[in-house]
């Protein structure tokens, strides 16, 4: 049986679920967050491309994979739209291979359309989402068995933040600290007030790979 969107599946001894499946190509996003980690590695403002996180996912965690799993990583390139609620301008595309979801991404494509709640904010929504939208439970993610928020790469209310998901799954507008230090929220289990990291990417299909083992 072929693969489809939502579908979970084993790639470098990752558990990932496709996002979209085209022809000759499919994206996907680890199913659960893999890691903490400060979208940079210094609380200044900063954007996607420029960020240590994303120069970590290009060499230390592109680097677990094999040679023959790497040949099947495709670069792309994404678009890094400014945020609409903070007036960000909209920054320089980037050529990648690993990376995080944008906040279009999170919030029209991927898990369901919420895009009614981005266009015409409401007076409420000064910074996350209505706790009521159905579609928060898409973007729940844990770590180390507990709920834990997680990364995206558009920047926040300014280049000091960067917006991310929140672990009931609300849309983090407003962004978190790129260097977030100082939090009486932390992690239970890791004591670490760090993001969670949920990677992102699209990998070849090859006609004999086309039909992969779901989990």
């Amino acid at each position: 049986m072929k693969n489809s969107v939502g579908d979970r599946i084993d790639f470098g001894g990752i558990l990932w679920r496709i996002l979209d499946l085209q022809k000759e190509k499919m994206l996907m996003l680890t199913e659960d967050i893999l890691f903490q980690k400060d979208y940079h590695e210094k609380p200044v403002e900063i954007t996607w491309k420029e960020c240590s996180l994303r120069d970590y996912l290009h060499k230390e965690f592109l680097d677990r994979f094999s040679i023959e799993e790497k040949s099947r990583i495709l670069e792309v390139t994404n678009k890094n739209l400014g945020n609409p609620w903070y007036g960000g301008m909209e920054e320089e595309d980037t050529v990648d291979r690993v990376f995080l979801l944008s906040l279009d991404e999170s919030v029209r494509l991927y898990f369901g359309d919420s895009s009614k709640l981005l266009d015409f904010r409401s007076p409420k929504q000064r910074y996350w989402f209505q706790r009521k939208d159905l579609n928060n439970v898409k973007r729940r993610a844990v770590f180390d068995s507990c709920s834990w928020w997680w990364w995206i790469r558009t920047s926040g209310k300014n280049g000091k933040y960067a917006g991310y998901i929140h672990g009931d799954g609300n849309i983090g507008i407003q962004g978190n600290g790129v260097s977030k230090r100082n939090t009486n929220v932390i992690h239970p289990h890791t004591g670490s007030a760090a993001g969670g990291v949920r990677p992102a990417m699209w990998i070849q299909i090859n006609k004999k790979e086309r039909d992969y083992d779901k989990i």
